[in-house]
C-alpha cells in the first residue's frame, strides 16, 4: 500500500485506487493527483491499495479485497491482512472516494451503501448520472465498512477514457469538499437499488440489456449453457451487466427507486 498526505488539518478527504489490480485507472488517477494537486483547506490523503495485484495485472494475488472488509490482521491471505490496514489509514476520514473500473457497460457511475449528508453532496457533485444503492445487498466493501465513503465505476477497465473522466471526477469530489479550489456544480442523480446478484455458469455468456436499460418483463437479460435469466419483475434494470467481467455473475438487479437532490 501507497500512501501521499497534502495538506494539513481538516477536513480530511482520501481517493483509493488499485483496489483491484486489474483496474489501473485507479493508480493512474492516483498519480496524476500526487502530480498535480494543490490543497486549498484541510489534508488530502492519496492512496494506492493493492500493489501486488496492479503489479501483476490481476483482481487479486489471493482473495478479493473488496469483498473482504475489514478484513483480518492475522489471515495468512495477503488481501484479507490487506484490508484492516487499508481501513486503519482512512478510519475517520470525513470523504472516501474509491475508485473502479469495470468491463461493464457505459455510462460511469457512483456506489454507496448508507445515504448520509456526506455522501449526498459527494454524487450530486460528481458528473454521474446514476449512483447505485448497495446497501442490501453486501457488507464487506469499502464503502459498506466505512462511514461517507463512495465508489465510482469510471468507465470501461483498461481505457483511457475511465482515467480522464475518473480525474474529472474525482477533481470535482475535491471541490466539494473543499480541498480543491473552486466552485462546485451540484446535479440531480437517479437512485438505482441493487438486491440481486445474476449468476452465471458454464459456456459461452451473452448479455443482451446494457445498464440501467430497463428489461421488459419476459424478456431474457442473460444466457449460457447453464443458465436463462428471464425477467419477472416490472421495472428491472441490469447494472454492472458484462459477459466477462466477473466469473460467477452477469451482474446485478437494480430498479430505479427516485432520485437524490442536491444539498440545500
Amino acid at each position: 500500500m501507497r500512501v501521499t498526505e497534502r495538506g494539513s488539518g481538516s477536513p480530511r478527504i482520501a481517493v483509493v485506487g488499485g483496489i483491484h489490480g486489474d483496474e489501473p485507472a485507479g493508480e493512474r488517477i492516483v498519480d496524476r493527483l500526487v502530480e498535480t494537486a494543490t490543497v486549498e483547506e484541510g489534508t488530502l490523503q492519496l492512496i494506492v491499495a493493492n500493489e501486488p495485484a496492479l503489479k501483476a495485472g490481476v483482481r487479486y494475488t489471493e482473495t478479493d479485497l473488496n469483498r473482504t472488509f475489514p478484513g483480518d490482521i492475522e489471515d495468512d491471505k495477503y488481501e484479507s491482512a490487506l484490508a484492516p490496514r487499508l481501513v486503519s489509514v482512512l478510519e475517520g476520514a470525513d470523504a472516501i472516494l474509491a475508485l473502479h473500473t469495470s468491463q461493464s457497460a457505459p455510462p460511469p457511475f457512483a456506489i454507496y451503501s448508507e445515504l448520509t449528508e456526506t455522501v449526498r453532496r459527494s454524487v450530486t457533485g460528481m458528473p454521474v448520472e446514476y449512483v447505485v444503492d448497495a446497501g442490501n445487498l453486501r457488507d464487506t466493501t469499502l464503502d459498506s465498512t466505512l462511514p461517507n465513503t463512495i465508489s465510482l465505476e469510471t468507465g470501461k477497465q483498461g481505457s483511457t477514457d475511465a482515467v480522464e473522466f475518473g480525474l474529472e471526477a474525482t477533481r470535482d469530489f475535491l471541490r466539494v469538499h473543499g480541498i480543491l479550489a473552486g466552485e462546485p456544480t451540484y446535479t440531480e442523480t437517479t437512485v438505482a437499488t441493487v438486491d440481486e446478484e445474476v449468476p452465471k455458469g458454464a459456456g459461452k455468456p451473452e448479455v443482451f440489456y446494457e445498464n440501467f436499460e430497463e428489461i421488459p418483463v419476459g424478456e431474457v437479460f442473460a444466457r449460457d449453457d447453464e443458465y436463462t435469466h428471464r425477467v419477472t419483475a416490472p421495472g428491472t434494470v441490469p447494472v454492472l451487466a458484462s459477459e466477462h467481467g466477473y466469473e460467477d455473475i452477469f451482474g446485478l438487479y437494480g430498479r430505479i427507486t427516485g432520485t437524490i437532490e442536491p444539498p440545500a
